[in-house]
């Protein structure tokens, strides 16, 4: 019947939630302290360097724009400040910092 149905779905339902939640492993302290890309030195002077460029290629489209006698909208200040997020993002990658802090005491 169709209660029959409804107590079998969610029997189901519980029974995969249950399950899913168990194979979460309970802890992730080693994801949390491994660097971005490793070791590979290159790979991050590749991102960083490619993060930089598209940084430089917004930029541009936005001083162009600004050079030709165009008003300065929010559109413009957007991709002003969205290069210079990309560029600071690339400086990050490049420089790695992930676990270089030092605790002062």
């Amino acid at each position: 019947t169709g209660g029959e149905w409804l107590q079998l779905l969610c029997q189901i339902k519980i029974n995969t939630s249950v399950s899913f939640v168990s194979s979460i492993p309970s802890s992730t302290s080693g994801v949390a302290g491994m660097p971005l890309f490793g070791d590979c030195w290159s790979c991050r002077v590749l991102s960083g360097s490619g993060l930089i460029a598209s940084a430089g290629y917004v930029w541009l489209a936005a001083r162009k724009r600004m050079r030709q006698g165009g008003v300065t909208s929010m559109g413009t200040v957007a991709q002003l400040t969205f290069a210079a997020g990309l560029a600071a993002w690339g400086v990050v990658v490049m420089a790695d910092p992930v676990g270089k802090a030092t605790k002062k005491t």
